[in-house]
């Protein structure tokens, strides 16, 4: 692991300072919750005015997450070998044209289509960000840029849902994946005016399928990859499984209406904005390791309290929601520190590790949207359940990568005190 020092491309950011690297590269990452958690208030309308069934909308976020989950793990190989600028300014053009296509379709069988190329696209910001900022920084610097783009971001998942309901409620749907259109022009003609270019061509990967297959190939055969990227993925399946369930969690067991999504993604997202706070006020004054220690004590916490109290009482406001915060707060903890220790396992093709550690996140995010919440969502009791074993084994997952770096630490000292 290197101190990686700044390359001479991140001097426009240095002049305009790290609050707006963050500003962008969070705006970037808003699209992702944008596309998802804005559109389910719409569901019900999407299903009467395509004439689909249930299921078939459900599918449509499905078939968004797996397009997301595949196209993610090139995300990062492209601009390990092509740039981040480049690959950020194509997957923005590509999102405008689907948000245009999804408001456009006239069958739900259209919209499953435009759903994937959103999903092919969606990803570019949250990878390619990633990389940019180990790229430019290291160490506390980097943990601190990385909370206040999650500080930033964590707006997104707040207003997306409200705003869902609203224009459900006084316009349409269609409206819904417009204003996606109009937000991705917007971001990307800011990007082609303001992004610099952050990886020399010097630094730059060969697109060889040789090379990617030797990555991937070193990528996944870690078992501290799986075991800290895990970490992340489970301890965001635990939320997932309620942002996926929030149809039905909100409308039936809370019997509220479309426009009172906010209800359940105000805490969320509060949880998400002052866990990252936290962060990054902590960054540099105690270790990764304590950090994340703390932060489980709050998922746990907060899964458990949440499991307890609906094996006794019924759904009711607010102690059905008020844990999403706490766990939301103790996910922002975990997930700056681990998502460093993820890139820094390998420091040459940090964009492809960005990419597999997203893809685990969202390999397992569309198993539970497509699999686990329409199988628990039926009652609260079990959604807490679900939501306490992602927490139980993301724990799990931390501390064994913690034993299993502490046993190739000994077996590496033992071999160079034989050499």
């Amino acid at each position: 692991m290197s101190s990686n020092p700044e390359p001479a491309a991140s001097t426009t950011f240095k002049l305009a300072g790290t609050s707006a690297l963050a500003t962008l590269l969070a705006a970037l990452a808003m699209l992702g919750p944008f596309s998802i958690d804005t559109y389910l208030p719409a569901f019900p309308a999407i299903q009467s005015t395509l004439h689909a069934s249930a299921i078939e909308v459900q599918q449509t976020l499905t078939a968004y997450m797996l397009a997301f989950a595949v196209m993610i793990l090139w995300h990062g190989a492209l601009s390990d070998a092509f740039g981040r600028r480049n690959i950020i300014l194509v997957s923005l053009a590509v999102f405008a044209v689907a948000s245009f296509g999804c408001a456009s379709a006239h069958s739900i069988h259209y919209l499953w289509g435009f759903r994937i190329l959103q999903g092919v696209s969606a990803g570019a910001g949250v990878v390619v960000g990633r990389a940019i900022i180990r790229d430019m920084y290291a160490g506390a610097p980097a943990e601190r840029l990385l909370s206040l783009v999650t500080m930033i971001f964590s707006i997104a998942p707040a207003i997306a849902p409200i705003l869902g309901g609203w224009i459900v409620t006084f316009s349409g749907w269609r409206t819904i994946f417009l204003l996606l259109f109009g937000y991705t022009v917007v971001l990307l003609w800011v990007c082609y005016k303001r992004l610099p270019e952050s990886l020399p061509v010097e630094k730059r990967q060969p697109f060889s399928a040789e090379f990617l297959w030797q990555s991937y190939k070193m990528v996944f055969k870690s078992p501290l990859f799986h075991l800290k990227a895990g970490t992340i993925a489970f301890n965001f399946a635990g939320l997932f499984l309620y942002v996926s369930a929030a149809p039905v969690f909100i409308t039936q067991h809370l019997k509220l209406g479309p426009d009172q999504f906010g209800w359940q993604f105000v805490p969320s997202v509060g949880g998400i904005f002052f866990g990252a706070l936290t962060a990054n006020r902590l960054a540099g004054k105690i270790t990764v390791w304590r950090q994340v220690n703390t932060g489980f004590y709050f998922l746990i916490g907060a899964s458990l309290f949440n499991f307890i109290y609906h094996a006794f009482l019924p759904a009711m406001l607010p102690w059905s929601v008020i844990t999403l915060f706490f766990y939301t707060f103790g996910m922002s903890l975990v997930a700056p520190g681990a998502t460093l220790l993820v890139l820094d396992l390998f420091p040459t093709i940090r964009g492809i590790v960005a990419s597999c550690q997203s893809f685990s996140v969202t390999v397992l995010g569309a198993i539970v949207a497509g699999v686990v919440a329409p199988i628990l969502d039926h009652s609260v009791l079990m959604l807490a359940l679900g939501q306490l074993f992602f927490a139980c084994a993301g724990m799990t997952t931390w501390y064994m990568s913690r034993a299993y770096a502490r046993m190739l630490s000994g077996k590496k000292n033992a071999w160079e005190s034989i050499e």
